[in-house]
Parts: structure tokens; sequence; C-alpha cells
């Protein structure tokens, strides 16, 4: 019940929060130079002045910001998500297409970047001052120092152009016609050098954050009691202190969802993945609004989402929260 009344609470908290972002994101928009007919217009090689006020009529871009704004809100409670002028198909469906390889790279990234740097903070913490321990913090400094689309352009030169070990980019071998596990098995492939260079950044937090939180859990009084009472460290270190010392961990995956949404976009670009980084960014060119609305309600509903499971893990992992 402590769970279900929290859920809800969690939930309620963001409405609003997903009403700001659109409204101030609609706002925004409309102090960027040209819209979406000046960009059908541009394609098409040009137009007189009578098509392009036609097609402001028809996409209703000839209201005042704030009737626009009334109904967009308005197709949202209907979760109608508008019509793409750009690409001809409703923006619902162009999302829908994006959506699985921003997922995957992102849930890939993540999965990577938490189990990978939980491990690593904990053989730090474990060798605290000695060589283990410096050369992990250094690898991190230098991993969290370094821009992604170096990290992402060097591995295709190494990975890709020298050894010719994985692809260059792509979601998947379109060519060969995969399908069922062959075809989830290819992808996966063609995914290992954009999770690695997305996941490193965020490796190399989480392995500070779980050395940082290791040192101040073994260094709490029940512990030094576990150890007198002869507790083996094993035990010790998988039963009580990484529940404690895994708090802050889960407390970061809500708060850098965004942040890796965000780097997504510079990801995609490099390895031509078709996700909806990608489609941000040529909805941000071809200034398509409603594509680009769409998107940043997609994202943020994501984000929540993520941010409300992480919540009731942490509900899970510490009784505390929500009694």
């Amino acid at each position: 019940m402590r769970i279900v009344s929290l859920a809800a609470k969690r939930l309620a908290a963001s409405l609003p929060t997903l009403l700001l972002i659109l409204v101030g994101i609609f706002c925004l928009l409309q102090f960027a130079p040209g819209d979406t007919v000046d960009a059908m217009l541009a394609q098409m090689g040009g137009g007189d002045a009578a098509i392009a006020a036609d097609l402001r009529r028809f996409y209703g871009l000839d209201l005042s910001v704030a009737e626009q704004l009334t109904r967009y809100l308005w197709r949202l409670v209907r979760l109608d998500l508008g019509f793409s002028a750009i690409y001809g198909k409703p923006v619902a469906t162009v999302i829908l297409e994006r959506l699985p390889a921003t997922l995957s790279l992102m849930g890939a990234s993540l999965s990577f970047a938490f189990a990978a740097g939980m491990a690593l903070g904990v053989i730090a913490a474990r060798r605290v001052n000695r060589w283990p321990d410096t050369l992990i913090s250094t690898l991190g400094l230098i991993f969290y120092a370094t821009p992604s689309f170096w990290f992402g352009l060097m591995a295709i030169v190494l990975f890709s152009v020298h050894l010719q070990w994985l692809p260059a980019g792509g979601f998947g071998d379109v060519a060969m016609g995969y399908t069922g596990a062959r075809r989830v098995l290819d992808i996966a492939w063609h995914l290992v050098l954009p999770t690695l260079t997305l996941g490193l950044i965020f490796l190399a937090i989480y392995l500070r954050i779980m050395r940082a939180s290791m040192l101040e859990v073994l260094s709490l009084d029940f512990v030094r009691t576990a150890r007198a009472k002869g507790l083996r460290e094993t035990r010790l270190i998988t039963r009580h202190v990484l529940r404690n010392a895994l708090l802050p961990m889960v407390t970061l995956i809500g708060l850098q969802a965004g942040t890796m949404l965000g780097g997504a976009v510079v990801v995609e670009s490099v390895f031509s993945l078709p996700g909806l980084g990608r489609l941000a960014y040529e909805s941000v060119v071809q200034r398509d609004l409603n594509t680009l609305l769409g998107i940043v309600f997609v994202s943020a509903l994501l984000v929540i989402a993520v941010n409300f499971l992480v919540d009731m893990l942490y509900a899970r992992l510490d009784p505390r929260i929500g009694a």
C-alpha cells in the first residue's frame, strides 16, 4: 500500500512538469527564424507568397502563438501528436519508427555503464590507495574528460577501418534481410561501438560514485560489528554493504536519464543511427515544429518513466522512503 501511494504521488507530480516542458519548448521555438513552410518551399526550390500563405493557413501557422499552443495541447489530450509536413506522415508514426534505435542504445549504454561502474567502483574501494584504485580512478577521469564524439570517431578508425572487427554505423545490415534471432544479433553487433561510446562517460561517473559510497558504508559501525562477529568478507560485501552503497547509484540513474538522451543525439549522428537524436536534429534544421514537439513529449515521458521506476526501486532498497 505504501508503494502504491508513493507511485500515485510521483505520477501526479509529473504532470505539471510535463506541461511546463512542452509550453516552454513551444514558446522558445517561436523565436527561431523561419517555420515549416519556409523549409518546405526551400525543398521545392521556392514558391510565391500566395502558396506560402495557403500552406501556413492549412497548417495553422497563421494563428497567434496562444492559439497554436491551445490547439496543440488539445490535440495532446486526445493523444494526437499532429502531422509532419516534412516527412509526410503522422508524427506518432515517424517517432515510432525511430524510437527502437534510441531505446536500444540507451538501454545498452545504461546497463553497461551501471554494471561496469559498479564492479570497478567496488574493486577501487576494496583496493583503496593501491595501484588498482589509482589505475581505475585515472581511467575514469580520462573517460569523463574526453568528448563522446571523439571516442566515437576514434573507435570507428580503430575497430572499423584498421582492424575491421566491428561495423562503422547503422542499425543492422538491411541488405542481408535477417529475421528473428539473427536480426537481433545483427543489431546488437552494430550497437557495440555506439554503446561503448555513450556508456564510457557515464561509466566514469558511476565508478566514482560507487567508490565513494562503498568507502562510506565500509566505515559504518554495522560493518565493523559484522567483521568482529567473523562474517566472511565476500558475504559482508554482497549481502550488506552493496545494498546500502547502491542507493546513490540508483538515484543517479534517474538524474542522468535526460543527459543520456542528449548524449544520444551526438552518438546517433556519429554512427548514423536512425534514432530520436538524429530525428530531433533533422527536425530543427527543417523547422518541423510538430515533429520536434513530439520528440520532446516522448523524451519527457521517457525521463519521467525512468525516474518513476527509480523512485520505486529506491523505495524497495530503502524502506524509509515514502514511509
